[in-house]
């Protein structure tokens, strides 16, 4: 977090170039200092969902009230499709999602802060070969502040992200993916950062569904995500992250050429990524069963950060 935030000021205070406007830039920097205290006071407090809920949307709103938000779609044999009254309660959703989802799968050794170092790296070099020059060197800060992170957290873990680092995580990556679409003189699509993210996104969706087709409570602690899941089967945690991390950087390849498919081109690409994860749901799930792993949930207080 100091690391991202430290680059993100030098860069405001001293550059010449890689910039956006002022306020923008002030809005990144001021949401991202407002999402790693308010979740530093979560670690040392230990707040209740709704209050963690209002946090997390005082944050999300502060670069909002600055105007970062995201005032149009460019959707597959749609085109363009200005969002209008809905792109603050959009954007809103979409960075308070985005944090939850990073925090969600902080529970193993290297998984959140590898998969955020590999896609805040690829993002970095598709924002700079697309003349991106903002996002690429936020994307670089953060890439970097993740693996000065990494030798720390695995495969031995000496400290551990909390949820300063892993809401902080996600949160920079929904705000680069609003900036890279809408803030650069030449845009980068919105798209790119769910397609590097998809395996958490769709481990958090995933869960939440199952959760709820089950009538489980959805705002308690849980040990069923999918990630978990394969852990609880015996499967290495070690290798579970290095499955993400190899998922997150093939992502990568694929996104360098997202930009130039066409659009039916590009909605086959995302139904390609859905099958896969539904492949790999199918697998967990398959290993969940021999287990004899009945309860997905088997609800904690607080579910072991390892």
């Amino acid at each position: 977090m100091v690391a991202t935030l430290v680059g993100l000021s030098v860069l405001y205070l001293r550059a010449d170039t890689a910039r956006i406007a002022d306020p923008y830039f002030i809005a990144v920097i001021g949401g991202g200092a407002a999402i790693a205290a308010v979740s530093l006071a979560d670690d040392a407090l230990d707040f209740s969902f709704y209050w963690k809920l209002v946090a997390q949307l005082f944050a999300a709103g502060l670069p909002i009230g600055f105007g970062l938000s995201l005032d149009r779609l460019f959707l597959p044999f749609v085109g363009e499709v200005p969002l209008g009254g809905a792109a603050i309660p959009f954007t809103l959703l979409w960075i308070v999602f985005v944090t939850n989802a990073m925090n969600f799968i902080d529970g193993l050794n290297g998984l959140c802060a590898g998969m955020a170092a590999i896609a805040a790296g690829f993002l970095a070099v598709i924002a700079l070969s697309e003349g991106g020059s903002f996002v690429y060197a936020a994307s670089l800060f953060l890439c970097a502040g993740c693996l000065g992170f990494l030798p720390f957290n695995f495969p031995s873990a000496r400290i551990f992200l909390g949820d300063v680092g892993s809401q902080f995580i996600g949160y920079m990556l929904a705000i680069l993916a609003v900036a890279a679409a809408r803030f650069e003189t030449t845009q980068v699509s919105f798209f790119i950062v769910p397609l590097l993210i998809a395996m958490p996104l769709f481990d958090v969706v995933f869960t939440l569904f199952r959760r709820a087709l089950a009538g489980e409570g959805l705002i308690h602690a849980h040990r069923g995500h999918l990630y978990q899941m394969l852990d609880r089967t015996g499967y290495p945690r070690a290798g579970i992250s290095l499955i993400h991390w190899g998922f997150t950087a093939a992502m990568g390849l694929v996104a360098f050429q997202f930009l130039r498919l066409t659009p039916p081109q590009k909605l086959i690409l995302y139904l390609l990524v859905l099958a896969a994860l539904t492949v790999y749901a199918l697998w967990v799930s398959a290993r969940a069963r021999r287990a004899g792993i009945v309860n997905w949930s088997r609800t904690v207080q607080r579910p072991p950060i390892n």
